[in-house]
């Protein structure tokens, strides 16, 4: 049985907890690999090394950082399908949704190669008589990442490389449930020359959560995970003095006006509903349809379904993997099979796949949803498709407006004004304009509101150079006798 272990000071270093977790392929519902689940001690013992590495590396040059950056850059671009393959085999996602993630991935690494540009300081001379103003900002110590399941290769990129490059050590403590990206991630950054305690990697579960939160030498935390987690990590780490972001759930909808292009918003939210079996915090899963073309737009999607190829990441027809688990598969199955008995109208049931070998599930269509029902308020996070069906523009935003999450929407429409009242007034963090998943590139931020985000701070782009970062300011005097007396005075510049 392969065994996943902890990645400290540049290297492989077993637990000493003696618990293991189970590491699955989700294409054939076997075991694979056995991953160390981390102890106290354990994660005082990676912490300590991060924090013996923060003052070499807070004093590399800018440019120094800069350079190992790059030579990460080229790495992961050279070593793309290795990652891909191990998402692939321990999440699902086909090849072609893996490699995306490890492209989306990769943009932030490059941003941040920048980042030198993007710590700049402001000056200001003779802010009063021969005194000078200026800012800087400067790394927190050691901070760490919580990321999820869905994207094991991506999301700690969005972390690490800013954190790293402001001049922090990092450790990530990944899902247990695919937790080998993270250490091929690890090796690269070896080889592009990264000192040993710079980065490192921390397996395990609600244990080592709860010490990174408790732990006195841990500056910041990021999070990415489902609301529930996402509040308790808030909470837990600002108690004790920590900064933190904690990206939640979300509940994405998709208004579409009369006058948009139905061809076109069929294709979007079949392909953003259903990417990634569904597993995305920025997957569609509520349509939410003018009533005058909601008939036509629920015919079109239904019949664009039963064309995706639902196979393992092994078989290069297939569009779409497995689920992550089998207790995961049959959660969202049990939306499916309720949805009826809350008076909704299941168009297509997708549980006929929800077979023991391999964590599959077919894509589901449920119209004539309404809030209240389960299959509408929760974040499913499967390939379920549900259409809420609206009198006109004004619904539809409320709609969006009343929903506790507030991650990432999209409105099709042709009329430009429409779309341009429609980003204005809606309070979701992520929008899109006839564009269904809304992920900013690199060089913006990432986040939502509501329930889908607890902290002040977006994640990765200039936010993410902020959040990685505290602000001083310095006002500075040289001695000049001529000028030097006591003043008992406020100081003041005028």
């Amino acid at each position: 049985m392969n065994r996943i272990s902890h990645w400290v000071n540049n290297k492989v270093v077993a637990g000493t907890s003696g618990k293991t977790g189970k590491v699955f392929n989700p294409a054939t519902g076997k075991q694979e690999s056995e991953v160390d689940l981390a102890n106290i001690a354990d994660v005082d013992m990676v912490v300590a090394s991060a924090k013996a590495a923060f003052p070499a590396w807070r004093a590399t040059n800018l440019s120094r950082r800069a350079e190992i950056m790059f030579r990460m850059r080229e790495l992961v671009d050279a070593n793309r399908k290795e990652i891909a393959s191990l998402l692939t085999q321990e999440h699902g996602k086909v090849p072609s949704d893996a490699l995306g993630e490890v492209a989306r991935g990769l943009e932030n690494i490059e941003f941040a190669c920048g980042v030198p540009a993007l710590l700049k300081g402001g000056y200001s001379e003779q802010a009063s008589t021969g005194v000078d103003v200026y800012s800087i900002r400067q790394p927190l110590g050691v901070v760490a990442g919580i990321t999820p399941f869905n994207f094991p290769a991506m999301v700690p990129m969005w972390m690490f490389a800013n954190a790293i490059m402001c001049g922090n050590t990092f450790v990530l403590k990944p899902s247990e449930k695919d937790p080998s990206a993270s250490m091929f991630v690890a090796d690269l950054l070896r080889q592009a020359g990264l000192p040993d305690g710079v980065y490192n990697v921390l397996h395990g579960d609600k244990v080592a959560v709860d010490r990174l939160l408790d732990h006195p030498d841990v500056a910041a935390l990021s999070f990415v995970g489902s609301t529930p987690i996402a509040k308790y990590v808030y909470e837990i780490g600002t108690k004790n003095g920590k900064r933190v972001q904690a990206l939640g759930g979300a509940k994405n909808h998709m208004l579409v006006l009369p006058d948009a292009d139905l061809e076109m918003a069929a294709d979007a939210a079949v392909s953003a509903a259903y990417g990634s079996a569904g597993e995305r915090c920025m997957a569609v899963s509520v349509v939410l349809a003018v009533d005058t073309v909601a008939d036509a737009l629920v015919e079109k999607i239904k019949s664009r379904v039963p064309n995706i190829k639902v196979g393992a990441g092994s078989d290069p027809a297939s569009e779409m993997g497995p689920l992550i688990s089998r207790e995961h598969r049959d959660k969202v199955a049990s939306y499916v099979t309720n949805a009826a008995k809350e008076g909704a109208k299941v168009v297509l049931d997708g549980t006929d796949k929800a077979k023991d070998e391999g964590f599959f599930l077919n894509p589901s269509l449920i119209d004539h949803v309404k809030p209240g029902m389960k299959c509408y308020d929760e974040e499913i996070f499967g390939p379920v498709l549900t259409v809420m069906r609206v009198k006109s523009y004004d619904e539809g935003l409320k709609a969006i407006n009343d929903n506790q999450f507030g991650n990432g929407t999209a409105i099709f429409t042709r009329d430009g004004g429409v779309a341009r009242q429609f980003q204005y007034e809606v309070n979701v963090g992520m929008v899109g304009v006839n564009v269904p998943i809304p992920v900013p590139v690199s060089y913006y931020s990432f986040g939502g509101w509501k329930a889908s985000l607890f902290g002040d701070q977006h994640m990765y782009g200039p936010e993410g150079i902020n959040f990685f970062t505290r602000g001083k300011v310095v006002t500075s005097r040289w001695p000049d006798p001529r000028t030097s007396q006591v003043d008992l005075g406020f100081p003041q510049n005028r």
